[in-house]
């Protein structure tokens, strides 16, 4: 075949045929092309990748799959136009079945690096893959997780990435049925002096926990039953946490504190075998002190707190020797920062009335921006808050305004104090901005999605990730109302932050190379936040403000895109992982910096990076690309674009 026929062949095949045909003519000057004779394999279960995609001129494919016992099944067939062996060339793992040839075939062969390059080039083609792509990455990141030693990025000496659950767990567990009386139960963990009961069903068979908490919230300060005749039943937890007997202290740190628990119930085959409580967690530590919700809550003055604040560096530094996934990192380190944020706002307002100012005049609510609030905060960064206070009456306006600038400084203060640096953009509550009442704020949100001021696109987007920590939600929630709004009442404001997201180009070259800084103190170097994660966030942030998703997360956003159907799955798995992938590296090297004494930052050497490292970075960068795209033609609006 001429390279006019091979043209010919990858302008019928799908996806080749969505691609410009000077792309095409230069891909059939790589293309080989190979007969094979009927009853002849072209590759065979479980035989190594070939590296290679196979397009079919002519003839047809049996594709098939052997079992245990040696019978081999035809599974799908392949005609002229049609492709295969699309699954191996991309994860470069053996075959899962075998290519058998029945009819006398004609294959054009497209090399891995050249379907690569269409890859990361692309956006269009890559769709077609993204699934693919997705399941590449998934296995990449296991790979390099297993091999990574952690030893340049954390140094946790605690025994919580050591020891196991079965070590320390408390194997003889103190149980009780459903239908006894919480009296009797309570004598028992009276006179065991504990603090929780686990409660077995007839089967033996772990359903709730009994606590102190459980008995005083219920029977005493609610009076919900009455006492001498409450069953276990009623009053017990049954949102069990389990965990196994072989995961390591770490993990059962992470499942505590993710899931604001103070027992894990030990279960092996759905049978308890042991219960390990946080008192176990924090006696079994070696080194330093374990930042923990009940620590963080018993502080009653901002030195204490910011004493703990430091100890959560070693949270960190145990969850990435631990390999914790990465949307796990973001959970634990979001929550615990989230905790000491409510801490000082609750010492702040004590604060407040022991100096004479008295409790907050109106209801209000604080509200975090920025990474904290899409939970995606490992580092402290510097701060990004507001408050929103319910309307005053008219005469009082100005003392109420003058007594939650007070109160602002105060918070901004304790934070500082517990490590999160000031803003320097000044994006902060101390910031008549960023401190208006209800009406206020909704006028703000109604004059700033009319505007085509940068600034006033720049506050609405930082607005659009927020997060109520403290106070009356509601009131956050009206906010979202408001913003829902004026989106929907006028298109200005999405379409200037989708323009305002273009303006960034990505880091691949049209050849797939790295495109660098070409000077300066980053020589050679590329800037994984702003050139590949902020990227993902911005764009999904679009797709949310649409469909009116409050949510501020990155990874919760999009998976409530997928529920509605405004992403498809594959997609959805494609821009999770693409995601996933940036901030493992961007944490791995602020971590390393961190250590080195240096100050954390998101640039990174992608040609010092290793095989693997490269190749999944390609196509984390791939997966941004492609959502550029998607963003750019769903949300552009083309009478706009003169502005």
């Amino acid at each position: 075949m001429d390279r006019k026929e091979i043209l010919k062949i990858l302008m019928k095949a799908d996806p080749f045929e969505m691609l410009d045909t000077n792309v095409l003519e230069r891909l059939s000057r790589k293309t080989e092309v190979r007969e094979y004779h009927p009853n002849t394999y072209i590759f065979k279960q479980g035989s190594p990748s070939l590296d290679c995609l196979f397009i079919i001129v002519s003839g047809l494919v049996e594709i098939t799959v052997t079992n245990d016992r040696g019978i081999e099944t035809v599974v799908a067939l392949r005609r002229a136009y049609d492709f295969f062996g699309e699954t191996v060339v991309i994860s470069r793992q053996r075959y899962p079945g075998s290519a058998r040839v029945k009819e006398q075939l004609t294959c054009c062969l497209i090399k891995r690096k050249d379907l690569e390059h269409l890859i990361h080039t692309y956006p269009e083609f890559s769709g077609f893959f993204n699934a693919l792509l997705a399941e590449r990455m998934r296995m990449l990141y296991k790979e390099i997780l297993a091999e990574q030693t952690y030893e340049t990025y954390a140094c946790a000496e605690s025994p919580l990435f050591k020891k196991r659950v079965s070590e320390i767990m408390s194997s003889r567990v103190i149980t009780c049925r459903t239908s006894d009386t919480v009296t009797d139960v309570a004598k028992i963990m009276d006179e065991k002096n504990i603090s929780a009961v686990v409660v077995l069903d007839n089967e033996e068979k772990p359903r709730g926990l009994l606590t102190e908490k459980n008995l005083v919230r219920q029977l005493i300060a609610n009076q919900m039953y009455s006492v001498s005749q409450c069953t276990v039943e009623k009053v017990m937890n049954s949102n069990l946490v389990k965990i196994g007997p072989e995961f390591f202290l770490g993990q059962a740190l992470v499942a505590m504190i993710r899931r604001n628990a103070r027992h894990l119930i030990v279960t092996e085959r759905e049978s308890l075998v042991g219960i390990i409580t946080m008192i176990d967690l924090i006696r079994s530590r070696s080194t330093g002190n374990l930042l923990l919700s009940q620590d963080i809550e018993s502080q009653t003055d901002l030195k204490g707190l910011s004493s703990l604040s430091r100890e959560a560096d070693n949270i960190l530094d145990t969850l990435i020797a631990e390999k914790t996934a990465v949307h796990e990192i973001f959970e634990v380190m979001s929550e615990l920062h989230e905790r000491l944020s409510r801490r000082v706002i609750y010492l702040s307002e004590e604060k407040m009335k022991l100096t004479g100012w008295g409790p907050p005049p109106v209801e209000y609510c604080w509200i975090n921006m920025g990474s904290g609030a899409r939970y995606e905060q490992t580092l402290r960064t510097d701060q990004d808050n507001a408050i929103v206070y319910n309307d005053p009456e008219e005469e009082n306006t100005e003392a109420v305004d003058k007594y939650f600038a007070k109160l602002s400084e105060l918070i901004i203060e304790g934070f500082s104090k517990c490590g999160f640096v000031k803003c320097k953009g000044d994006v902060m509550a101390t910031n008549p901005k960023w401190r208006r009442s209800l009406s206020a704020w909704i006028s703000a949100i109604q004059n700033r999605s009319r505007s085509y001021d940068p600034e006033h696109i720049r506050m609405l987007t930082i607005l659009l990730d927020y997060r109520p920590i403290w106070g009356n939600m509601s009131l956050a929630e009206k906010l979202w109302d408001e913003i829902f709004r004026a989106s929907e009442a006028c298109l200005t404001a999405r379409h200037m932050i989708t323009k305002d997201d273009s303006q960034y180009k990505l880091p691949i070259s049209f050849l797939g190379t790295f495109v660098t800084e070409k000077s300066g103190p980053h020589k050679n170097q590329i800037d994984l936040k702003k050139s590949g994660s902020a990227h993902i966030v911005n764009s999904i942030r679009i797709f949310a403000l649409k469909n009116k998703i409050s949510e501020p997360s990155t990874f919760g956003r999009l998976k409530q895109l997928e529920e509605q159907g405004v992403i498809s799955a594959e997609d959805a798995e494609f821009f999770g992982a693409s995601f996933e992938t940036l901030m493992m590296f961007r944490i791995c090297e602020n971590m390393k910096k961190q250590k080195q004494g240096e100050e954390p930052e998101n640039y990174i050497d992608p040609y010092s990076l290793k095989k693997k490292e490269k190749m999944i970075l390609k196509d984390a960068l791939s997966g941004v690309a492609h959502l550029q795209k998607l963003v750019n033609k769903t949300f552009s609006v083309t009478h706009l674009t003169r502005f």
